[in-house]
C-alpha cells in the first residue's frame, strides 16, 4: 500500500486508533506517512541530524505507548505528533546542553519551526496564524515573564528549575508564569479588531 507524504487527518486518526490497540503495522504506516515532515521539524529545532533522529525515534516510541491518549477533538493528528516531537526535542536539547539556557533564542527557534511545519496549505495557514498570534501575544509580556514561560514550556523545565536558573524565589516564578499565562489566554481569545 502506497502512502503519501501528506496523509489526510482521518487516515492518521484511524492509524492512531489502530496503534492504540497494539497494531504494529499501523505504527509502520504512520511512520511512513509522517516521518519526513516530523524529522524536518525536529531538525529545525535541534539543527543536528543525529539529535533530530533521536527525537524522531523517541517520538514513535512515545506514540506506541500513548496512542490511546490521543483525543481527535483536541488536536489534529499532525499537531499532536508535532507536539510530541517538540517535547522530545526540548528534552534532547536540555540533555545535550544542560548548562546553557538561552530561552529567547530557543523560543525563536521553536516558533520558526512551528511556522515552517506545513502539512498542507490549510494546515500551514492555520499554523502560521496561530504562531503569529502566539508570538504577538508573547511580545506583550514583560521580558522576565516571557523568559520564565519560555523556560517552563519550551524547555519543559519545572518551576523550581526555572527559579534556580533565574535566581529567583519559586513563588515569584510561579506567579509570573500564572499571570503570564492568564495574559496570553486573554490575548489569544480576544477577537481581533479590524
Amino acid at each position: 500500500m502506497r502512502t503519501s507524504a501528506a496523509s489526510p487527518p482521518d487516515k492518521l486518526d484511524r492509524l492512531l486508533a489502530q496503534i492504540a490497540i497494539g497494531d504494529a503495522d499501523a505504527l509502520h504506516l504512520l511512520y511512513k506517512s509522517t516521518s519526513s515532515k516530523l524529522f524536518a521539524f525536529a531538525l529545525r529545532i535541534l539543527t543536528k541530524h543525529e539529535l533530530a533522529e533521536e527525537a524522531l525515534q523517541e517520538t514513535y516510541v512515545s506514540v506506541w505507548h500513548s496512542a490511546s491518549t490521543y483525543q481527535p477533538h483536541m488536536a489534529a493528528p499532525m499537531t499532536w505528533l508535532a507536539t510530541i516531537v517538540r517535547n522530545k526535542a526540548h528534552d534532547i536539547h536540555r540533555r545535550s546542553r544542560p548548562e546553557e539556557v538561552d530561552a529567547e533564542m530557543f523560543e525563536s527557534d521553536v516558533m520558526n519551526a512551528v511556522e515552517e511545519n506545513q502539512a498542507g496549505p490549510l494546515d500551514a495557514l492555520e499554523s502560521r496564524r496561530d504562531a503569529h498570534a502566539l508570538a504577538r501575544c508573547m511580545e506583550r509580556l514583560e521580558k522576565l515573564h516571557r523568559q520564565a514561560i519560555g523556560m517552563a514550556f519550551y524547555h519543559d523545565m519545572s518551576h523550581s528549575e526555572v527559579a534556580e536558573q533565574l535566581s529567583l524565589p519559586i513563588g515569584t516564578v510561579k506567579t509570573w508564569i500564572r499571570r503570564g499565562m492568564e495574559k496570553l489566554k486573554a490575548c489569544l481569545t480576544k477577537p481581533e479588531l479590524s
